[in-house]
């Protein structure tokens, strides 16, 4: 499999065949808002939404927040063939958005081969009780005959839920993580995503043999990243099996 970079939570992933895009994000730095509030964007995208290129689905983690699908975001999906992510981004959405409820799956055809199938899987954006401020997001697990699995953890903050995906799934081949420990003036601090502590402790509990984090760098609220996540991996004896990638970087596993 191979995996490129693009900025947030935004990456291109080659499965056999196949290419996904995790939740799109191409807008210029700048303050965009999101309720009442704002967030900052400190770093674009490396490559344009044309430059993207096609796909064969989207991996859409959910749409009500700027940081995981932007204005250019929004352009790029009017595009792609299918899209898949939860209930309340299809029913705001439409198009060819596909809601996918925590474990249900869709099967994406490779041609003659075994097809690729993608799960939902549960997801929390930040801590027990937070779902009427923050709203649904779901993950998502890619799996089939002669592919590495894949577990991509979206905006989720529940460890609890990668124990879940790994009771099921697990060992995973790579475990994509969202792993910026981000926080906002909305649950008073509160991570709405993993810690760096926490994703290394996913990574363990999902026996990843290769971690990709996105999602870490490019946005003020974020409150770790780079130095933070290599440091904790190292302090979990899991620093082999780490890959923090450079924006627009590109690595095949």
């Amino acid at each position: 499999m191979g995996v490129r970079y693009l900025g947030g939570p935004t990456a291109l992933l080659e499965v056999g065949s196949l290419r996904l895009l995790t939740d799109p994000t191409f807008d210029p730095p700048g303050d965009y808002p999101v309720g009442n509030r704002s967030l900052r964007k400190t770093i674009g995208a490396v490559v344009s939404r044309q430059d993207a290129g096609q796909v064969d689905a989207v991996l859409l983690s959910h749409d009500q927040h700027p940081d995981n699908l932007d204005h250019q975001g929004r352009d790029y999906l009017l595009s792609a063939p299918l899209v898949l992510s939860t209930a309340a981004a299809q029913q705001r959405l439409g198009g060819t958005v596909r809601a996918l409820d925590p474990w249900q799956h869709h099967d994406l055809a490779r041609g003659g081969s075994a097809p690729l199938r993608v799960t939902a899987v549960p997801a929390r954006h930040g801590p027990p009780g937070c779902e009427p401020m923050t709203g649904p997001v779901t993950g998502f697990m890619l799996t089939g005959d002669g592919l590495p699995s894949v577990y991509v953890s979206g905006d989720n903050a529940a460890l609890e839920h990668a124990s879940a995906v790994a009771d099921r799934f697990g060992p995973v081949d790579v475990a994509i993580l969202f792993a910026g420990a981000a926080r906002t003036a909305l649950l008073d601090g509160a991570c709405l995503t993993l810690t760096s502590a926490e994703a290394a402790q996913a990574a363990a509990v999902l026996g990843a043999r290769h971690v990709v984090p996105l999602h870490f760098e490019g946005w003020a609220h974020f409150s770790q990243g780079r130095d933070t996540l290599d440091a904790a991996f190292a302090t979990a004896g899991l620093r082999d099996r780490l890959h923090v990638l450079e924006l627009g970087q590109s690595m095949t596993i």
